[in-house]
């Protein structure tokens, strides 16, 4: 039995944040705790974390200097993007092997329904931003080995198979070119892998392009809805007509940045912004097709979220809203099993 309030979440930057501060040592700080952030073990057992997509993600130099505090040219200099993403997933690794079978990494739904119903975590191993694959695309046949069952092609800045979305606040998602040659290459090889292909940093183009080249359901991991904040990366009312379509699914981001009509990221959001765009998806896509993609050590949450330990307010001001048990399940964690299955016929 699957315990009420438990969550599996579309999108997270956990195994960035471990790498980051701590690439010596990514089990001890995730297993009792990490003073920053918004995820950690224990801090996912309260919270109702059941699993969720990890995502390997390269950082940007400049951020990651900043982030180090060293200087641009020593950083830029060290910088592998191949080098930082098998660092990730060997962190992701770790953590299932280490866990004492507190976590498992997961293939297929049927694995991650069975670690919900034993309360065992379920990490699925994600790509955001492919730069790091080879046009070739060897690697990604040995990521697929090593686990990944998810990946986004693109992030805000262009790499070899594209333009992702990029532009401030307010703005359209048409933001630049679509694919290359090798990028469409790559939506053909995911669909062969049965990967799942997430929509969420695609510009307008490159959006329009997956739709055609694409015989999967269409799933946007970390996304909202354009009509009520206009952030380019937010998704627009054709956008959502074309993958409820496709059967597909989109997780609702929890950053201020995406929720409020304003664009700000300011922490003095309420819970009822997160309502909003959940109640928007659902009258575009129906209830089968919505879910949670928080964003979770990516982006800046709600001060009344704070952290995954949160989830229990939020599923409180959606039943006050009026979500009753069989939505909210469905909302928790059934929705997004029934796209994981669909597209990875598994």
């Amino acid at each position: 039995m699957i315990a009420t309030r438990t969550f599996f979440d579309g999108h997270n930057d956990l195994l960035l944040r471990l790498w980051v501060s701590h690439a010596d040592n990514p089990v001890q700080p995730f297993f009792t705790g990490r003073e920053q952030g918004h995820l950690d073990f224990p801090r996912m057992q309260r919270g109702g974390f059941a699993g969720g997509l990890f995502a390997v993600f390269v950082p940007p130099v400049d951020w990651l200097a900043g982030e180090r505090k060293q200087d641009l040219a020593s950083v830029k200099a060290q910088h592998d993007a191949l080098a930082i993403a098998e660092a990730q997933i060997a962190i992701l690794q770790q953590l299932a092997d280490t866990s004492e079978g507190r976590a498992r990494l997961c293939r297929t739904a049927a694995e991650i329904e069975q670690c919900l119903q034993q309360d065992v975590l379920a990490l699925v191993m994600h790509i955001e931003g492919a730069g790091m694959l080879d046009p070739e695309l060897t690697l990604l046949d040995r990521f697929y080995q090593l686990g990944l069952r998810s990946i986004g092609p693109f992030w805000n800045l262009p790499n070899r198979f594209g333009v992702g979305v990029n532009g401030g606040f307010p703005g359209s998602p048409d933001t630049g070119d679509g694919m290359t040659a090798a990028g469409k290459a790559l939506i053909r090889a995911c669909n062969q892998k049965r990967l799942l292909i997430d929509l969420s940093h695609m510009n307008e183009k490159t959006f329009w392009q997956t739709a055609e080249l694409s015989d999967a359901p269409l799933v946007a991991t970390h996304s909202n809805a354009h009509a009520l904040c206009a952030q380019p990366r937010n998704l627009t009312d054709a956008q959502l007509a074309a993958i409820a379509a496709s059967d597909g699914f989109v997780g609702v981001n929890f950053g201020n940045a995406f929720l409020r009509a304003d664009g700000q990221r300011n922490g003095d959001t309420e819970l009822e912004e997160i309502v909003k765009h959940l109640c928007w998806m659902i009258d575009k896509l129906g209830e089968d097709r919505v879910g949670f993609g928080s964003d979770f050590d990516g982006i800046s949450v709600p001060d009344a979220l704070g952290d995954v330990t949160g989830m229990p307010k939020l599923f409180k001001t959606l039943e006050t809203a009026g979500f009753d048990a069989p939505l909210l399940e469905k909302l928790a964690w059934r929705n997004w099993l029934r796209v994981l299955k669909r597209t990875w016929g598994q």
